[in-house]
Formats: structure tokens, sequence, C-alpha cells
């Protein structure tokens, strides 16, 4: 079953920081990561995030859980760019017969993928420590956003472990009525398909009927709304903003110190 609430230790002094400013140190981190190809920065990036881990209550048995899908994708692109990657440039590593692979396809690769799981993993950790209602609280207090939007993203998190289980109820229901894909590959990528398209048509309905409701309920209107509960933005949480900020440039100047530095544009 898909799950969306939160992981951490609920002691932990990271994980009970506001959670725009988590969002907000999430995106800083990634953005300013994004700026180079090489590996090093990167890399440096994922040491610091797995570092600073326990200072947000969570496991890294509990993150690898979360993150698998995320390691598989990173796993299947790093074969891929090795094995199809117009670029061979460089030192000659493996070659066996149309298989070749050189040291810069390698670090092409590896840069690529580095990059993804830096900019991914603070998503995952800040989704990993964070309760959706009170992220929303915090969108509506602190970051001033419009509370329909706000209030709808929170839907929408809550209805994410549904997918799961419709996803489950369709397989069922088809395996009953004989509609089985067996050991063929082809029949299972066919299968796969239609039954990820019949999901995205229930979500579909699901949420417009949601939609509809709200706005049945006032949820569109333009009158003030009152939040239960009430998030702080305090100097602990600038200071999560700013140290984000400050580690992502560090990683940069240690790639552009070493030589290795290869920017996005330019």
């Amino acid at each position: 079953m898909i799950s969306i609430e939160p992981v951490a230790a609920p002691g932990a002094p990271l994980a009970r920081r506001n959670p725009v400013a988590k969002l907000a140190a999430a995106l800083v981190f990634s953005f300013i990561l994004i700026a180079t190809l090489d590996p090093v920065a990167p890399a440096l990036a994922i040491a610091v995030q797995l570092a600073v881990l326990p200072l947000f209550g969570i496991r890294y048995r509990v993150l690898a859980r979360r993150a698998w899908p995320l390691l598989a994708s990173a796993a299947g692109i790093l074969v891929t760019l090795v094995l199809f990657a117009a670029d061979r440039s460089g030192r000659v590593l493996v070659e066996a017969g149309p298989v070749l692979v050189t040291s810069g396809v390698l670090l092409t690769a590896l840069g690529l993928v580095l990059r993804m799981l830096a900019v991914a993993l603070p998503g995952v950790i800040v989704f990993a420590t964070t309760d959706p209602t009170d992220l929303a609280d915090a969108l509506i207090q602190n970051a001033k956003a419009p509370a329909r939007f706000a209030i709808g993203a929170l839907a929408a998190f809550r209805l994410v472990p549904l997918l799961g289980q419709e996803w489950q109820m369709i397989s069922m229901a088809r395996r009953a009525r004989g509609v089985d894909a067996a050991r063929n590959p082809v029949a299972k990528l066919r299968l796969f398909v239609s039954t990820a398209f019949a999901l995205l048509v229930g979500a579909i309905r699901r949420g417009t009927r949601l939609a509809v409701a709200m706005d049945a309920r006032g949820f569109d209107a333009g009158t003030p709304r009152t939040v239960a509960r009430r998030q702080r933005f305090t100097p602990a949480d600038g200071l999560l903003m700013a140290g984000a900020a400050v580690l992502a440039g560090a990683a940069l100047t240690v790639s552009i110190l070493l030589g290795t530095f290869r920017p996005l544009i330019g």
C-alpha cells in the first residue's frame, strides 16, 4: 500500500521544523545542484543528505523503502546511458562486441544519475517527515498560498494511498475474469498499460467529484478561512533554509576547486 504518513521520530530536531521551511530548503538545495553536470557536486550533496538524515529522525532502512522507485529508476537510466549514449569519448573501459563503455560516457551517466538522486532525495526526506495537514496549514499561514489550492493539495495527498488499493482491485477483478498475462512479457506490458489507463480514468472521476463537493461546501468562496492549528515560522526555520543554501553552494565550490565543474549552460 502507498503511504504518505510521516515516518520520522517526532522528537528529531529538523523534523520539528516548519513544513514550508523544509520544503523551501529542499527546493533551494536542489535548484543549486541543477547548475552542474559533473558527478562530484551531487555526490557530495548526497553524502551531506545522508549525514543529516538522523537529525530528521529517519532511519536509513526506512529511507531506502521510501526511495526504492527512485533507486530503480536511477539504475535503469545508468544502464541505458552507458549502453546507448552517442558520446563515446575518453578511454575505453569495456569493449565486448557491440557494447563499448568509455570513461566519458561513464562520467556523464554517473553525473546525471547522481544529480537526479541529489535533487530528488530532499523531497523524499521532506514528505517523509511532514504531515500533509501540517503542510497545508503552513502553506496557507506562512507561504500565503490560496486556501483552495492548499486544501485541494491536501485532499489529493490523502487520496494517494487509494491508488495502490485500486490497482490491486483492478488486477484481481481481471484475474477473476480470466484476463491474465501468465509469462508472456508482451501480454504483461499490454495488461499493465490497460490497468494504468483504468486507474487514471478512475482518479480523474474521483478528483472531479471531490472538486464539485468542495465547491458545494464553500471552498470556492472568497471568504477568508480560519485554521485549527497554528504553524509558526521561527528563526530556526530560517537557519535551516540558509544552511541548505550554504551546503549546496559548498558542494559546487568543491567541484570548481577540483576542476570537475561542468556548467549546465555554456
